[in-house]
């Protein structure tokens, strides 16, 4: 069984409305998050960009059903997320996702037998397969141990594009690495977003990330979070990176940010 685009639907995959989050204090609820709007259609790639600790990684977690908001509604294909699901699934940022004692094709088909119930020799062909879609067929018998980060961060993506999820939700999953190993496993991402269709929230606080893998940026103000703008980059691909009108958007969307331009993107 191929590793196959998410089915369609003219329903919106997922949608926000009004939403707002809170973190309980000893001094009460802090809001970390308030009056976020967004519809994303299949298909479609929407990055929440904002500084760090502004909230982004908060509004995942609600997405991910590991959060319950304060205020308004979040939705998924017209169903209210109470809770974490398989059509949800989440790569962090953390290499430390693999269980260690397992080998990498083993990582990957362990949760289809878990959340999926599959049989071994099914989840172990969509491993398999997921494995080979994002270049780790060589290392799928090696163990984590023996992995470099950016395998390791390969192996978690494959394990999620295994399951099949409705939603590929990503929390800032190639900030650790190193500048290189970033930026090819950011164009494997968009080579497998082009192939398979997947739905993505991506979470990132760099500026140039975003409008790189985003069909859609919505930026975040802080103390709480709330937006600032909502802008389509879909035009812009990786042939698009450091042209004049790339690194212009990304002066535009810091200056939206900020308020003023950067020294270094």
């Amino acid at each position: 069984m191929a590793v196959t685009a998410p089915r369609q639907s003219s329903v919106p995959v997922l949608a926000a409305q009004g939403l707002a989050l809170d973190y309980a204090t000893e001094t009460g609820p802090l809001r970390v998050v308030a009056d976020v709007n967004f519809v994303i259609e299949s298909g479609e790639r929407l990055v929440l960009l904002g500084p760090s600790g502004c909230g982004k990684s908060s509004i995942l977690k609600a997405v991910a059903g590991f959060m319950r908001p304060a205020a308004g509604t979040i939705v998924t294909r017209g169903r209210a997320i109470t809770g974490p699901g398989p059509d949800r699934i989440v790569v962090f940022q953390e290499f430390d996702q693999l269980l260690p004692w397992k080998t990498v094709r083993d990582n990957v088909a362990f949760p289809l037998r878990v959340a999926r119930r599959l049989g071994k020799a099914e989840a172990t062909e969509r491993a398999t397969q997921a494995l080979a879609a994002v270049g780790l067929s060589r290392a799928a018998d090696a163990y984590p141990h023996a992995l470099s980060g950016g395998m390791k961060q390969r192996a978690a993506i494959a394990r999620a594009l295994a399951a099949k999820p409705d939603i590929l939700l990503m929390d800032e999953p190639f900030a650790a690495l190193d500048a290189l190993t970033r930026r090819q496993l950011q164009d494997d991402l968009l080579k497998l977003a082009d192939e398979l269709r997947f739905t993505l929230v991506f979470v990132t606080h760099a500026i140039d990330e975003a409008v790189l893998i985003g069909t859609r940026l919505l930026l975040l103000g802080t103390q709480p979070a709330r937006p600032i703008a909502t802008l389509d980059t879909s035009e812009f691909g990786l042939a698009d990176v450091g042209s004049a009108r790339f690194e212009a958007l990304v002066h535009h969307v810091h200056d939206l940010l900020f308020g003023t331009r950067p020294l270094h993107v």
